[in-house]
């Protein structure tokens, strides 16, 4: 099964990082957010990617080495692992739904595929996903996550503070996680390089019923800001030792 990672943005929140390089490029407990992502999904054997790249597509380029041209797959190791590597460039402005049109040409029709965001990092069990995802038959299944609060949360009752948790998980609402698995039908839902994925293509597959939550409690980190990229890399130089 092919992983496409959505790699193309501009990463305008990041501005002291994404000035010189794109956001999945920025280093996290030492390696690139980007090979965190891949690490995961090599983990459950899945090593065949396909990274939609945009903005400083170049810096993909010199970073993986055995890289010769655009759209030509090539052999590379990831944490020791090799794995498939194709990198396309799907254009500066193109939106996340148009750069995943944009490599529908780089998947099987006939066969399901895997896709996410290049900046969201997590544990979740991908053989459960993909066994969620066969099971129900719908068009698409969503990772859905419960991100943590930023502050402490408070119980109050007439002024007394009955309960006081800091920075707890939320407990109500969930939120996209990436991490998806759709077939391959999905990618007629968008138009061109103008549509936002989690616009038109996903609210039509909603309104159908063709789109599924796989709920996961664990952990998921998305770096939008520097916060997020020290909170981040804090985590993951903890689980190493």
């Amino acid at each position: 099964m092919k992983i496409v990672i959505l790699a193309g943005g501009l990463g305008t929140r990041l501005p002291e990082y994404t000035k010189k390089i794109p956001k999945p490029m920025i280093k996290v407990a030492g390696y690139p957010i980007i090979i965190h992502i891949m690490g995961h999904y090599i983990k459950y054997g899945y090593k065949d990617f396909i990274i939609a790249t945009g903005y400083k597509s170049h810096v993909f380029k010199k970073f993986f080495k055995k890289f010769k041209k655009n759209g030509k797959p090539f052999y590379s190791k990831v944490f020791n692992k090799i794995c498939k590597i194709t990198l396309v460039d799907t254009g500066l402005s193109t939106l996340t739904g148009g750069r995943l049109k944009r490599v529908s040409n780089y998947l099987n029709k006939d066969e399901d595929f895997m896709f996410t965001y290049g900046d969201g990092v997590s544990d979740i069990n991908l053989k459960e996903l993909v066994r969620y995802h066969k099971r129900h038959k719908k068009l698409i299944t969503v990772t859905a996550v419960r991100p943590p609060a930023r502050f402490g949360e408070l119980q109050i009752n007439k002024g007394i503070v009955k309960k006081f948790k800091e920075k707890p998980q939320v407990t109500s609402g969930w939120i996209n996680g990436g991490y998806f698995i759709s077939k391959n039908k999905f990618l007629n839902f968008i138009k061109g390089d103008k549509t936002i994925l989690e616009k038109d293509p996903l609210e039509i597959a909603t309104k159908q019923k063709q789109l599924m939550a796989f709920q996961h409690k664990k952990f998921w980190k998305c770096v939008d800001t520097k916060r997020d990229k020290d909170v981040l890399d804090n985590i993951l130089r903890r689980k190493k030792n």
